[in-house]
């Protein structure tokens, strides 16, 4: 994940963004950073709120994105930006 990836939910009332984390000091392991954000007003016309961040190992972040996409989350654009 060199870059950002975004999901939204299907009624667009919360998004996730998942970036690496490439100040980790753990060189064994990588990180993945996981924003959550809830939508305000119309969706992509005002950034969204985010209200937590948390840091996860890569395979556990890549659990979450799965998860996320068969509850019927999808891909999106940046939603905020760092």
């Amino acid at each position: 994940m060199a870059t950002d990836n975004w999901l939204v939910n299907s009624n667009r009332s919360e998004v996730r963004r998942f970036t690496e984390n490439r100040a980790s000091e753990d060189h064994l392991n990588k990180y993945v950073f996981v924003d959550s954000g809830k939508i305000v007003g119309v969706f992509g016309k005002e950034p969204s709120l985010l209200h937590r961040k948390k840091q996860f190992k890569l395979e556990e972040a890549r659990e979450i994105w799965k998860r996320l996409i068969l509850q019927g989350w999808r891909r999106t654009d940046e939603v905020w930006s760092k």
